[in-house]
This record gives structure tokens, C-alpha cells and sequence, in this order.
């Protein structure tokens, strides 16, 4: 018997949010999440092979930030989908001497979204 549900990574990042919808609805948007909201569970969404949880921490615990890196297929476009859906930028897309165009992003629940596509 697997140690862990068929299909989930063993390291799974989860961020703790007051608006779980709307963090939600923003990642869909930006980074094409997929996944369904659940009610009492955490939100479940995959970006690529990643996996990501969502919850407003059930009196655990209180909002919390993350700085995470994500790499998507055209990091300008993620990077204007992102402006267009109210993030603030904190680095325009640019190349980077290690092979990455990288943009950074601060969404409007404090969570930093550096973004990058291989070139």
C-alpha cells in the first residue's frame, strides 16, 4: 500500500489565505491552475505537475505569504495575464545569465510569483 493518495507528489506547498476563492480564480487566471474548490478541505490545484493547496487555515492559523518560482510556457504572457488580474510587478520579464526569462509578481494576497520560461 502507497504511503500517499495515487497521483500526489510527495511535497505539496500550501498557502494559507482569508480569500481562497479569489487566490484561486488568480492562479487559473494567470498560471492556468487547474482544480475544483472544495468545501471543509483544502482547495486542490495543479499547475503543470506541481500540485498546490489552498485553505483559510480553519482557525489554525492565520494568512500567510510564499515566494514561489513557476515555470510556464511564455513567461510575457503569464506576466501580463498577471498585471491584467491586479498583481503589482516587482520585476518585468527579463533574461537571466542562466538561461531563464524570469518576470516576478506580487499578487494582491502578498504572495510573490517569480515566473520564468526556459529560452
Amino acid at each position: 500500500m502507497d504511503f500517499k493518495p495515487p497521483g500526489w507528489p510527495t511535497l505539496i506547498p500550501r498557502l494559507f489565505t482569508h480569500d481562497v476563492e479569489g487566490l484561486a480564480t488568480f492562479l487559473r487566471e494567470v498560471l492556468g491552475a487547474v482544480g475544483e474548490d472544495r468545501e471543509a478541505a483544502p482547495t486542490e490545484l495543479r499547475i503543470g505537475e506541481a500540485m498546490l493547496m489552498i485553505s483559510d487555515g480553519g482557525g489554525l492559523r492565520d494568512a500567510s505569504r510564499a515566494f514561489t518560482y513557476v515555470y510556464v510556457p511564455d513567461v510575457d504572457a503569464a506576466y501580463q495575464r498577471g498585471l491584467a488580474a491586479g498583481a503589482r510587478s516587482i520585476e518585468a520579464p527579463q533574461q537571466t545569465p542562466y538561461g531563464d526569462r524570469r518576470a516576478t509578481l506580487e499578487d494582491r494576497w502578498g504572495n510573490t510569483w517569480q515566473i520564468a520560461t526556459r529560452t
